[in-house]
């Protein structure tokens, strides 16, 4: 049996909206929300200032264009430029090669360190030993990376440095006086009598960090993390042997006064007290043990 087809009828099209449809409503709130979801982007963070001391023509190459991409403003600076001249570029990093330094790299490395307290450091450079490294760190670099590296790793670095050392909040200019020294924010540096103790950028963070904790007792792992980044690593000594140097110079500027009180397996406390010899004298032992420790271990 053969099926009937049938007849087929032209639908006139419905012209406009289909009103079987629910219309559907979108609320003032809705689009208000929308709106300003469109309208609020996450914030991008700043184009970074950064300068490079290095010879190796290859590894500038490959590094500038990973920066150009960054729209990261960046200098390649010949051996010779002065620290002043360096101070003065209002920079966020400086990428240096302790190779392109000349014979006298680590005076010139203090010098840096001493300038300009505002930048932030990373030693990028050939093969080095332990003593070396922690030699840097201890002037004030904030970091270290060997090469061979790729620049990416050189980049995330940098990012790290700033992200972690970035003071978003104003410093107060008004000078704090511990006994005999005067600590001067707004110059990171120290006085005793208005001589400079000429401290390195982080023997200031060390003291500022300390005199804000108002006689209190600083655990040394909150001391490193504060002052290096990283956790504290076990047995790390290094933090004995800054401790240790910057107790000495502070003995040579004010010797009636002791300011730097280790509380043996606890940490450190910062305050002008009367030297009492047989106090000092084992502070003194015990600093000159652990540091003796730390460079038998490098």
């Amino acid at each position: 049996m053969e099926a009937l087809a049938l007849p087929h009828r032209d639908v006139p099209r419905r012209i406009g909206r289909d009103r079987s449809r629910p219309r559907e409503r979108t609320s003032t709130l809705q689009r208000s929300f929308t709106a300003e979801d469109d309208a609020v982007a996450p914030p991008q963070p700043a184009p970074l200032r950064i300068a490079v001391l290095d010879r190796d023509s290859g590894f500038l190459v490959v590094l500038a264009k990973r920066l150009e991409r960054l729209e990261w403003s960046h200098h390649v600076l010949a051996p010779t430029v002065s620290t002043k001249k360096i101070a003065s570029m209002c920079l966020d990093a400086l990428v240096v090669d302790l190779a392109v330094l000349g014979p006298r790299p680590w005076r010139w490395l203090e010098r840096l360190c001493l300038a300009g307290p505002q930048y932030h450091v990373i030693i990028c450079t050939g093969p080095s030993t332990v003593t070396e490294r922690v030699r840097a760190l201890q002037m004030g670099a904030d970091d270290w990376l060997s090469k061979p590296c790729h620049p990416e790793e050189l980049v995330a670095r940098i990012e790290a440095v700033v992200r972690h050392r970035r003071r978003p909040e104003p410093r107060s200019i008004e000078p704090v006086t511990v006994g005999e020294v005067e600590i001067r924010c707004d110059q990171y540096q120290a006085f005793v009598a208005g001589r400079s103790l000429r401290l390195t950028r982080r023997e200031f963070e060390f003291i500022e960090l300390l005199a804000g904790a108002d006689n209190e007792i600083f655990e040394r792992e909150l001391i490193y993390k504060r002052l290096w980044g990283p956790a504290m690593a076990r047995n790390d000594r290094s933090l004995d042997v800054f401790v240790h140097k910057l107790r000495r110079k502070l003995q040579r500027a004010s010797p009636r006064w002791r300011y730097i009180h280790t509380h043996w397996g606890v940490g450190f406390r910062f305050s002008a007290e009367p030297v009492d010899r047989s106090d000092a004298a084992l502070d003194d032992l015990g600093s000159a043990f652990e540091e003796s420790k730390a460079l038998r271990a490098a």
